[in-house]
Parts: C-alpha cells; structure tokens; sequence
C-alpha cells in the first residue's frame, strides 16, 4: 500500500496564500476576458437567466480548475524549495527560473517560431508564466514554506 510519507510536507497557509497568489496573477492577466463576461451578465434580464446560462457553468468550471490548478503548482513549487533547502531569495530566484524554462520556455518558442502568433500576445503569457514560477518561489521563500522550521 502506498504511502504518503515521501511527498515532503509544505505549511498549509503557504499553499493557501500562494494559490491566492497565482489566481491573482491569472486574474491580472484574464480581467479583459471576465469584464465582457461581467458586461453580458449585467445585459442579462435576470441574474437567474444569466446563472443557468453555459457561459456561466464554463466560466465557474474553468475558475474551479484553475483554483485546483494553483494549489498543486504551489504545492510542488514549496515541496522544491523545502527539498532544495532554499532560504534565500536569489535562491527561490534561480529555482522559479529553472521551473519556467522547464515548463513554460519550449511553448513559447513555439508559439513564436512555428505558430508565428504575434509577439504582445505571446509576452503577456510569458510576463504571467513568469509571475506564476519565479514570482511564486519569492513569494513562498518569504512566507515561508516549512512545517517545522528547525528541520
């Protein structure tokens, strides 16, 4: 049977506080999208109408996910630095960088180079991702990130 002792342990509020922190990142980067939403809803005759809409259920199924989303990335960002044994903020620097170029970089290139989308576009994904790795580690290394701190 498998157990749960290997996955290192990470202060419940830093997760809490660090997915509060990439959904205000992605809500930065997605108000445009939410305001012409907020705008069709309040064009709506009733707030019932609007509710019982798809454009409702798909926007409170992406937010959902997302939320889920944020939690287990900044799980995995907070067991690195508890694993790392980073304690500075060059450190959580240096470590965030390595998450982007690991998991954001090859997409970018991508999009830039095969699907030739336009640079502004592909930059406020980039400013985002960067947010979501090397601004999230910072975050956690200030907060703090273990559960016992004289381990």
């Amino acid at each position: 049977m498998a157990t749960l002792q290997y996955l290192p342990s990470v202060k419940p509020s830093a997760i809490a506080l660090g997915t509060a922190f990439n959904s205000l990142v992605a809500g930065a980067v997605l108000a445009p999208v939410f305001g012409d939403t907020y705008q069709r809803a309040q064009a709506a005759n009733t707030k019932e109408e609007f509710f019982k809409s798809r454009e409702a259920s798909t926007a409170a199924a992406s937010t959902g996910s997302a939320i889920v989303g944020s939690a287990i990335q900044t799980y995995g960002v907070g067991a690195l630095i508890n694993a790392t044994g980073t304690m500075s903020y060059k450190g959580a620097a240096y470590l965030g960088s390595l998450i982007f170029f690991a998991t954001s970089a090859p997409s970018f290139i991508s999009q830039i180079v095969l699907e030739k989308r336009p640079l502004d576009t592909v930059a406020v994904g980039a400013v985002a991702r960067v947010l979501e790795t090397v601004g999230l580690s910072c975050f956690l290394t200030w907060w703090g990130t273990r559960t016992n701190p004289f381990d």
